[in-house]
């Protein structure tokens, strides 16, 4: 079984505030007394005043005004702020640190796509090379767990990249793919004997080869059949795709002189064959006539081949209560202190 895990991989920023939770946010609705607070201390303010009656005013202004008288209502501010921080620590501020590990049982899979010189033919859009590069390029960016590889075969066969979990490398070796690169012809026996001799050392729990080809097997050292032996040995299951329209289809042909003509030949794939290799290992054979119908063939193997992903989240809760139950008792403290020391000669 291959497992990739990723410990902690998720590990929240502790000066985060969106992660800030409260253990009982009922205590918040103590809040309420604080319009009732202010009120109650504004009227018994009013109450305790002495009321004289005169008939102006003017006499009184020039009246210097204690600094005690000044700055009394700083006794209340401080044993309503102490109120308000008791509150919050009431409601038990927590800050969450959540960590993730990720089990996966991932699947090593190989893409083994035909570049001989029929695979530039235009039934789909540009032409079939292009249209299986992208198919190929979507279906890697979905399976995010999975190692996967590249190889790539004509009359010969070559890896372009071996299975691997660096998809970004994989993509640009994709990316690269071009009818040319290597003899041609049509060696279905080596691209599959290729792909098998990428995937025979694997542990994973599951194998996965895609053989995609347009043509009939027509050179190359290995058998078709041999190749399959090998891969039912090593238990890899292989899904088939042939690409082509039926009937004809439109071909570049180089012009002596130089140029292209485009002419209509006809489309030769050996479905017989792709169905026993599928068939043999397990696997299926499908039939693409279009850019569609290729993208939905990989969309049904990526649905066919779910990677199993286990996700293990862990929560752990720090307190943060004890701050403002500090700073509640410190300003109580010392409403109390300045009450009975410095204010003390105030009613």
């Amino acid at each position: 079984m291959d497992k990739a895990e990723r410990g902690g991989g998720k590990m929240m920023n502790v000066f985060d505030l969106s992660h800030i939770e409260f253990a009982y946010p009922l205590f918040f609705l103590l809040l309420l007394l604080v319009p009732v607070m202010i009120w109650w201390y504004l009227r018994r303010r009013k109450g305790a005043q002495a009321t004289l009656r005169v008939s102006s005013l003017e006499g009184l202004k020039d009246l210097p005004v204690s600094w005690k008288v000044r700055f009394r209502p700083l006794l209340f501010v401080l044993r309503l702020l102490a109120y308000l921080l008791l509150v919050v620590a009431l409601a038990r501020p927590q800050r969450s640190n959540v960590s993730e590990t990720i089990n996966s049982e991932g699947i090593d899979i190989v893409l083994a796509i035909d570049v001989s010189g029929s695979m530039l033919a235009q039934d789909f859009h540009p032409n079939r090379i292009e249209a299986a590069k992208k198919v190929a390029l979507d279906f890697v960016r979905h399976r995010l767990s999975d190692r996967i590889g590249l190889v790539i075969f004509a009359g010969e066969s070559f890896t372009q990249c071996p299975i691997t979990t660096d998809h970004a490398v994989l993509e640009n070796q994709i990316k690269k793919v071009n009818s040319g690169m290597l003899q041609d012809g049509t060696a279905i026996g080596m691209g599959l004997g290729t792909s098998v001799d990428r995937l025979r050392n694997s542990q994973a729990k599951s194998k996965v080869i895609i053989l995609l080809t347009d043509g009939v097997n027509n050179t190359g050292l290995v058998d078709p059949l041999t190749a399959l032996e090998i891969a039912k040995s090593y238990k890899i299951r292989v899904y088939t795709i042939g690409v082509g329209t039926r009937g004809v289809a439109p071909y570049p042909v180089p012009l002596p002189g130089g140029g292209v003509q485009m002419q209509n030949m006809d489309v030769q794939i050996d479905e017989a064959l792709l169905q026993k290799i599928a068939q043999g290992t397990g696997g299926q054979y499908f039939r693409a006539t279009n850019n569609n119908s290729l993208q939905n063939i990989y969309q049904r193997i990526d649905d066919m081949e779910k990677t199993k992903v286990e996700i293990s989240s862990y929560k752990r809760y720090a307190e943060l209560f004890y701050p403002f139950a500090l700073a509640a008792l410190c300003l109580l403290l010392l409403e109390i202190v300045l009450r009975y020391t410095v204010f003390r000669s105030l009613p």
